[in-house]
C-alpha cells in the first residue's frame, strides 16, 4: 500500500450501494465516494473506477439509484464490493428491497436514506470517472438508524 492510499484510509467515508437497471439485468457496487454537490438544484457526485463494469453501464444508462447503508448492513456492503459478483438481484435475494419509482433501479430497504438520480455530466478523473447527477427524488430517509462508514479498511456503524 502506498502512502497516498494509507493517508486516505484515515478519512471516514459513508458507505452506499449504487444500482442501475440495464434491460433485464441489475448491476450494482459498493462505493464510498458519493457526496452531495448542490442543494438548489439538488445534485450529487459519484466516483467510479473507470475500468469497472458498472462505469461502462452508467456511461450508457443515465438513471440510477443509491442506498446509503445503515450500520447493520455491512454484509450487504461486502457482497456488492466483492470482485466478480453476480447480478445485483442475486445479491439482494434475501434482503428487503424494491424498485425506484423513477429509475426502476433496485433500492435496498433498511438504509439511512435512498435516492434516485440522473447523470447530467461525466468527468474523467485519473483512473476514475465522476458522475454529476441531478436528484430525481428521495425514496426514503431514516435518521433513527446509524450510518455505515468505512474507516481504515473496515466497515463500522457510526453512533
Amino acid at each position: 500500500m502506498n502512502e497516498f492510499t494509507e493517508a486516505m484510509r484515515q478519512l471516514a467515508a459513508g458507505v452506499a450501494v449504487v444500482t442501475v437497471r440495464e434491460g433485464r439485468d441489475d448491476i450494482g457496487t459498493t462505493v464510498t465516494t458519493f457526496t452531495s454537490l448542490s442543494m438548489d438544484p439538488p445534485m450529487v457526485l459519484l466516483s467510479l473506477d473507470s475500468a469497472g463494469y458498472l462505469c461502462e453501464v452508467m456511461l450508457r444508462q443515465d438513471q440510477w439509484a443509491v442506498t446509503l447503508l445503515s450500520g447493520g448492513q455491512s454484509v450487504i456492503a461486502s457482497r456488492f464490493a466483492t470482485p466478480g459478483r453476480p447480478s445485483a438481484r442475486l445479491l439482494v435475494a434475501s434482503v428487503p428491497h424494491h424498485r425506484g419509482a423513477r429509475t426502476e433501479a433496485m433500492i435496498i430497504d433498511g438504509g439511512v436514506a435512498a435516492l434516485e438520480a440522473e447523470t447530467s455530466r461525466v468527468v474523467p478523473g485519473g483512473d476514475h470517472t465522476l458522475f454529476v447527477a441531478t436528484v430525481l427524488g428521495v425514496d426514503y430517509v431514516d435518521p433513527s438508524l446509524p450510518p455505515l462508514v468505512r474507516l481504515r479498511g473496515r466497515y463500522r456503524a457510526l453512533g
